[in-house]
């Protein structure tokens, strides 16, 4: 079977990667990623030699050429726990979505145009400065050619992971036959629960562990937390049962402990997840390597990656408009 060249850009731990690669049509042939320590895991679970540069720096004449560019670019900047500056973002984390532009552009003037665009990005991009930040984007990806599909989805409708996260998926195509062809994949039932994912029995490291000596609001958790089968959250002054039963939407700071953070009721107490956890609520196979790395960097990684089953899903959609 043929497969399909990829170039995934702002790698992360390389989540997109892995959807895409699920679909045995894909193969990733470049990665880039300039933090360290996200390549440590990806490097782990591909064959694949990371290109740690500034995306500034790279040329793409210096690049194989691929059909498929993916990236989840930077998206503080766009995102409600950011600061909410868009391309105007201080520490030019908006601006980094124009490069990818001018690679694609560098590689039309080379005749190896990518046939398709994936990227992946926070639901409020949509809305971010009243619509104009996603229309420059937009105008920016057709004035290279490319005809596009949008959508914003949930990873628990559409991902079959029990978690409330929505992002939007942008997919673009130079060929005109097969982006009518494209649809984005229908809702799925939910049928992975929280236990499918948290170990509420089997006994964890005591640093996960919350108590009245590391929680000065340990009474209330103790008082309010009842089941062993869902999800709580401190809300700076009273807990918060998840009454639907999926996790509220990871964050890169699920291991600091405090307001918001994601809680169970385990056979050895009250605890938040561990990085494994999160990995798996983000849809993460079993064997998937986890980096040797601080725990607060593993939350990171999974906080800021992706859901793999619903870019597996849109990949394979993908793959039969190009088909």
């Amino acid at each position: 079977m043929r497969k399909w060249n990829v170039a995934s850009f702002f790698a992360g731990v390389g989540g997109i990667d892995l959807g895409f690669e699920q679909t045995k049509a894909f193969k990733i042939v470049y990665a880039n990623e300039i933090d360290p320590y996200p390549v440590a895991t990806y490097e782990r679970n591909f064959d694949v030699k990371v290109d740690c540069r500034d995306i500034n720096e790279v040329k793409a004449s210096e690049l194989p050429d691929f059909e498929v560019m993916v990236g989840g670019f930077p998206c503080q900047a766009f995102s409600l726990a950011g600061y909410r500056q868009g391309f105007d973002d201080e520490k030019g984390r908006g601006t980094l979505f124009f490069e990818m532009v001018r690679i694609i552009k560098e590689k039309k003037e080379a005749g190896h145009q990518p046939k398709v665009v994936f990227f992946e990005n926070v639901k409020n991009l949509v809305g971010h400065d009243h619509g104009n930040t996603f229309q420059v984007i937009r105008e920016h990806l057709e004035h290279l050619g490319y005809k596009l599909e949008t959508r914003v989805l949930n990873a628990m409708e559409y991902g079959n992971v029990p978690q409330n996260r929505e992002r939007i998926y942008i997919v673009g195509f130079l060929d005109e036959e097969a982006y009518d062809k494209f649809k984005f994949p229908q809702p799925i039932p939910l049928t992975t629960s929280l236990t499918d994912v948290i170990d509420f029995h089997s006994k964890q490291d005591g640093k996960y562990y919350y108590s009245p000596d590391n929680c000065n609001f340990y009474d209330q958790l103790q008082a309010d937390m009842k089941r062993k089968d869902t999800i709580y959250q401190w809300r700076r002054v009273y807990v918060r049962e998840n009454k639907s039963n999926v996790c509220p939407t990871l964050t890169a700071n699920m291991g600091t402990g405090g307001h918001n953070v994601p809680l169970v009721l385990t056979d050895g107490g009250i605890r938040k997840l561990t990085p494994r956890e999160c990995f798996n609520i983000q849809g993460f196979p079993n064997g998937f390597k986890l980096g040797e790395l601080s725990n607060t960097r593993l939350y990171k990684q999974a906080g800021n990656s992706v859901t793999v089953p619903v870019i597996k899903r849109i990949a394979e959609q993908i793959i039969k408009a190009l088909s």
